[in-house]
């Protein structure tokens, strides 16, 4: 008996077969994908959960430096660095440092990490303009303008600039006519780059980056010489203020005060002693003081002598002196600003500061390093306390992954640390690194 021939059309089987190929091939490319998108779903929420961790520690970083404030600036004094840790400080699998300015650093490569004092700066509010044109970079009319911003009238200064000159503007705008509220407000005074008051420190981490020394290559711009142009934003404030007030809550002395010789030497009597409190007050006899330190150099008082009244007395009637500057912390370049100091004076306050380090809780020290008559003139602008302090927090996540970054202003002139400006910083860039060891260094990328 014969068999019967298949009738299976061999082109069918064929087309059967490609069908069952494509299927296959559609569903592993669907699988593929899926995969795909899994991984980076997983991917993004570990991305999320290294940011939370990051600004979770930032926030720890914040209240890290409110207690290192409680516990180490009383009574106007700044923290000193071997105080407290200031660098890769763990908040669980997270890091935060805070990252700081050396005022008497040699070199700019170098990290430092720590709080920054801002009475170690210029006040934008009280700085007269010839200091501000001592300011590295600071032209006469940006020195100009910045009085007119800030100044109550509209009539500008030679040089300077009002509503005339703001309404030729794109987008046209009107001089302020009152006090800064802070330093990046500078970006609308006229004449005032992101140049200017950034500087070539585009991340704000106080260090020469290569990006920041490679000419037009990348930004920002820089002139290629290796050395780090600072910026404006790192010499000025708008939030140094001493309380004129004792440890007890009682107004200080106003030594410029004219009835004030009386009590002057009520008070040197009874912390230095009937005989040497009469010194004291023959010596300054018919003079009418402009600052306590003017009292240090007249009175020849020594540090130790001075450290015994420098809490109870005050260059004014008011319950805050603003703008004063702390000659203990402030770069060269802000003392060369103060009248008095200029460049000369402030490589001698730098290099006394750099062999005297255990001295600098007071300005007592200040005639061993000036002539008495610089002090005099300078007086009415410095001090050696310091109330408020900026907290610059950079915190990494797990594995260096995931970034926050937060600029913190904390003062202390009421008593206890207190927030008075929180801003977002981690649109700077990332200002450090993790390296193998779990130590957080600089970024030198």
């Amino acid at each position: 008996m014969k068999r019967r021939r298949s009738t299976a059309c061999p082109a069918h089987s064929g087309s059967v077969l490609v069908i069952v190929l494509w299927t296959c091939f559609g569903l592993a490319a669907l699988a593929l994908t899926f995969a795909h998108s899994m991984s980076l779903e997983l991917r993004t929420a570990a991305a999320r959960a290294s940011n939370a961790a990051a600004r979770a520690a930032a926030e720890g970083g914040m209240r890290y430096a409110q207690w290192v404030l409680t516990q180490h600036a009383s009574a106007g004094q700044v923290p000193r660095a071997s105080d407290y840790e200031a660098e890769a400080l763990p908040v669980g699998e997270a890091i935060f440092s805070l990252i700081g300015r050396d005022a008497d650093a040699a070199s700019p490569d170098l990290p430092f990490f720590g709080l920054v004092d801002e009475a170690a700066k210029l006040n934008l509010n009280t700085a007269s303009q010839a200091m501000l044109e001592a300011l590295p970079e600071m032209t006469p009319d940006v020195a100009a303008a910045i009085l007119d911003w800030r100044d109550s009238d509209a009539e500008p200064r030679e040089q300077g600039a009002e509503d005339e000159t703001y309404s030729r503007l794109t987008p046209a705008r009107r001089a302020k006519n009152g006090p800064f509220e802070t330093v990046e407000e500078l970006r609308l005074v006229h004449g005032v780059t992101l140049e200017l008051l950034y500087g070539e420190d585009a991340n704000l981490n106080g260090v020469l980056d290569p990006n920041e020394d490679d000419g037009d290559l990348s930004p920002p711009l820089d002139d290629r010489n290796g050395v780090l142009r600072r910026g404006l934003i790192d010499y000025l404030t708008v939030h140094s203020a001493q309380p004129n007030r004792r440890s007890d809550g009682s107004r200080r002395l106003d030594l410029t005060a004219s009835e004030a010789r009386p009590r002057l030497f009520q008070l040197l009597n009874q912390r230095l002693g009937e005989s040497r409190a009469a010194e004291v007050i023959r010596s300054i006899e018919g003079r009418a003081l402009s600052s306590v330190a003017e009292l240090l150099v007249r009175g020849r008082l020594s540090a130790a002598e001075f450290a015994r009244v420098q809490g109870d007395l005050a260059n004014s009637s008011a319950a805050l002196t603003r703008g004063l500057v702390n000659v203990n912390t402030a770069p060269e370049a802000v003392l060369a600003c103060i009248p008095g100091i200029g460049e000369t004076g402030a490589r001698a306050i730098v290099a006394y500061r750099l062999s005297h380090p255990e001295e600098l809780t007071s300005i007592g020290w200040l005639p061993a390093a000036l002539p008495s008559e610089a002090v005099i003139q300078a007086g009415p602008f410095i001090t050696g306390e310091s109330y408020q302090f900026l907290a610059d927090i950079e915190a990494l996540g797990p594995h260096g992954q995931g970034r926050s970054r937060l600029r913190a202003i904390f003062d202390l002139s009421s008593g206890s640390p207190r927030l008075v400006l929180r801003q977002e910083a981690t649109r700077f860039g990332r200002a450090s690194i993790d390296d193998p060891t779990g130590a957080t260094r600089l970024s030198r990328l």
